[in-house]
Formats: structure tokens, sequence, C-alpha cells
């Protein structure tokens, strides 16, 4: 499918009244977008399949529904650094930092790199990006060592206090997947949530409580990753 095809198909599929339920509904703010839901784009990116080419010119169309296409079309073994940065600075809601964070980022290269480099960035998507990335990663990567995720803590620590709420939120669904990773990363995860409790930081101590909420419900379910180490376990089974 060509570039002028595959952006016909996008305004076939707008809907102003979209662009505006995404506002009020899930807090989506977007320039230059026409209403077309994720759904809707993840069905049309089965029909194109993968194009990188074509991604990239989706992107520079400056079209958001034309940026979300790119992140599920583009294939993360033709990603660079120089592309992630060029991308990253543009990101304007959670939606469009989530779809790059978890559909590209977290399963190339730079995943680790970039999560910890991101970090420290003010910008709040930029900034969330870095723990979406961790979040994504926990799946991404099923034979990562458990020294990579436990490098994600001091971190995670470190920026509890941010009280933007797509930061804190992203910090919460780092700490929490990372928790789900495999029993030994979940004992870790709770020991660091309740060390995240005893801040005297509102933020903070919300993070801390949602994410050991998840943690001590019964029967949760965690992954075992890796496998060839572990085994799916259920925590606190009922």
């Amino acid at each position: 499918m060509t570039y002028d095809e595959v952006m016909d198909r996008l305004h076939q599929l707008a809907d102003p009244e979209k662009v505006e339920f995404k506002k009020k509904k899930f807090g989506v703010v977007a320039h230059n977008s026409i209403g077309v839901y994720h759904k809707d784009l993840k069905e049309l990116a089965k029909e194109i399949g993968g194009d990188p080419e074509l991604a990239l010119q989706l992107f520079d169309s400056g079209l958001y529904e034309g940026r979300l296409l790119c992140s599920k079309l583009f294939r993360p073994k033709h990603l660079t650094e120089e592309l992630m940065e060029k991308w990253t600075a543009t990101f304007e809601n959670w939606e469009i930092c989530d779809s790059f964070s978890m559909g590209i980022y977290a399963k190339s290269s730079f995943a680790v790199r970039k999560a910890i480099e991101w970090s420290g960035r003010e910008a709040e998507f930029e900034k969330r990006a870095a723990f979406a990335i961790m979040a994504a990663y926990c799946m991404a990567d099923k034979k990562a060592d458990n020294a990579i995720f436990e490098s994600f803590f001091p971190i995670i620590i470190r920026e509890a206090k941010d009280e933007r709420i797509y930061v804190k939120k992203a910090v919460n669904w780092a700490l929490r997947n990372i928790g789900k990773r495999n029993i030994d990363l979940h004992r870790r995860a709770s020991e660091v949530a309740r060390e995240i409790l005893d801040l005297d930081n509102k933020t903070a101590k919300w993070i801390a409580k949602d994410a050991l909420r998840e943690f001590e419900k019964k029967g949760l379910s965690v992954m075992g990753y890796p496998r060839s180490i572990y085994q799916r376990a259920t925590v606190n089974p009922v």
C-alpha cells in the first residue's frame, strides 16, 4: 500500500467527534488529529504489514494518526538512537508515548540504555517513555537477567516523587510489572514499594500503596521469566 493510499484510508476512517471523546474520556490531547481509534489503526497495520519506509513517511506527515500508525508498522531492528530522539521529542500525550515505547522501543537493542537515560529527563512524556519502556521490557525480553531489572529500582525510588500524573502512573506501572516478572523480583519489588512508602511524599505513597495492593492480591500470577530458571508462580493462592 502506498503512502497516498494509506493517507486516503486514514481520512476515510476519520471522525472528528472521536477527537473530542478521547480528550474527555482518556485525556488524550493531540494536535493535527482527525479521530481514528487505536483498534482501527491496528487493523490497518495488519493489512499493510511491516514497512519501515512507509512508517517513516507517515511519521513525517505530521498527522497524529499517521504517527500512531508508524509505531505499528516500524520494526525495532531498523531503529536508531537518532530516530528515537526525534520521535520522542514530539510526544504530546500518553497514547503516542506508550505506542512507541511498547511497540518499538522496549523491543529494541536500545531499550535499557534509553530507559535509564530518559528517566532523568524533565519533559513529561520523555520521562514517561523511560518508565513505559521499563514496564514493557518485562515482557519484551524474556531472557533478561534479574540484574537489569534490579538496576531500575534506584531510578524508580528516585523518581517516585514526581507528581505529574502521566509520570507517576508510569513509575507505578514499571514497579508493578517488574514485580510480576518472577518470584524473586516480586519479593524485591515489594521491598522497594515499602521503601517508597516510607518517603515523606504524597505521590510516592500513592505509587507504593497501589503497587503493594497488587502484589498482595491473593492468587496473583507471576510470569516466571526467564523460563530456563523460573516457573510461573501464584502468589498468596486462595
